[in-house]
């Protein structure tokens, strides 16, 4: 991303589209757009300049250093826990439930890395992301970071975001006619299907890494692979070995479906049930806060949102540093109500309840055409 002379402050990415716009519903001439594009870069360049005014940009190295060090001992706790345990089913449930809470902030440096918060070493970034996601996860980790920086520069856009594309659901009744088969049934009643099956998130990744790595579609496709190979024999092997086959079941259920839920309801807030779209319409700054919601916690919050919960502030600074993200809040808030630009916050439970009802009137389309097919 390129940067204003002097400042390093980002300028935004070209903008979508042609010469023909329409902004706000109206269409505009090339002009009209033009000016309006460049008014909307130089709000961003303002917000930026605020942003790193107030030091939120700077790397935190040592937080990070000690963030991750308590990861692993506290992984390392839980795995020694499954060595000491009588092997009863309260206590497996109980270790599995500890080690999947660790394991989602595994995810959580993957996903800094990804986004070199933690490091702007390429090097560094690498072997943090092969570790945490590859060796540590499961998850392909050259898969991930290309799936979400696309996601990044097109969300909620229902041709370009990469997730949309990849989930059964329909987030806008223009997708009902894409759906058919098993993918029909499935978006038709993903009223009541779409949390159940969140369960199934850790595992959707994986498979979603292993399709990428098979089709040769990231670069290192050996030694990523070699890595994944890792996990799986190290994983499954400890837990065979130190339970019998009914507890070790009872393990890997209760581990993945609750890594899978707290991943799955962590992000799925994020984006859903806000604006879509499918032009290019909007610009770069106009593009993450309108299709993103913040949702201020306290820390508790923070700490199992990854800080995440402040989406609209991470995606328009995606490199900064998660300690940030908190002071950043109010920065973007007041700024957003000082250019007009609608900026969602609500909390936790209503913005699951705002994603329930999304759900329901996006697939409503599927089950009107079967009550009267």
């Amino acid at each position: 991303m390129s940067t204003t002379a002097g400042r390093g402050v980002p300028a935004p990415p070209p903008a979508e589209g042609g010469a023909a716009r329409r902004i706000n519903g109206v269409s505009q001439d090339d002009g009209t757009a033009q000016r309006q594009e460049a008014d909307r870069d130089e709000d961003f360049r303002e917000l930026s300049r605020r942003v790193h005014d107030a030091g939120l940009m700077k790397p935190r190295r040592v937080r990070y250093a000690g963030r991750i060090t308590l990861i692993w001992l506290l992984n390392g706790l839980g795995w020694a826990a499954l060595v000491r345990c009588e092997r009863e089913w309260w206590q497996v449930v109980l270790v599995a439930g500890w080690l999947a809470v660790w394991s989602e902030q595994l995810a959580f440096v993957v996903h800094d890395a990804g986004h070199r918060q933690i490091s702007r070493h390429r090097r560094t970034i690498q072997a943090l992301g092969l570790v945490h996601a590859n060796l540590a996860l499961g998850v392909c980790f050259g898969w991930w970071v290309q799936h979400h920086n696309r996601h990044h520069n097109h969300p909620n856009h229902l041709d370009l975001d990469p997730d949309i594309l990849r989930r059964v659901a329909v987030f806008a009744p223009e997708q009902a006619g894409q759906r058919s088969g098993p993918a029909h049934f499935l978006a038709r009643n993903q009223r009541y299907l779409f949390f159940p099956l969140l369960g199934l998130e850790a595992v959707v990744l994986r498979i979603a890494g292993l399709i990428a790595l098979r089709r040769r579609a990231i670069r290192r496709p050996w030694l990523e692979g070699g890595l994944l190979l890792s996990h799986v024999t190290l994983y499954l092997g400890a837990v065979l070995v130190l339970l019998p086959l009914p507890a070790a079941a009872l393990f890997l259920a209760v581990h993945q479906g609750l890594l899978g839920y707290l991943l799955g309801l962590g992000f799925a807030v994020n984006h859903k049930g806000l604006p879509t779209r499918t032009g290019g319409e909007w610009s770069w700054l106009e593009r993450q806060v309108l299709t993103a919601r913040t949702l201020p916690t306290g820390l508790l919050g923070d700490f199992f949102h990854g800080g995440l919960n402040y989406q609209i502030e991470h995606h328009l600074f995606p490199g900064m540093p998660r300690a940030a993200l908190r002071r950043a809040h109010p920065i973007v808030r007041d700024f957003c109500r000082e250019r007009g630009i609608a900026y969602t916050e609500t909390g936790v439970l209503e913005s699951y309840r705002d994603l329930a009802r999304h759900l329901d009137s996006a697939s409503r389309i599927l089950r009107e055409k079967t009550a009267t097919g």
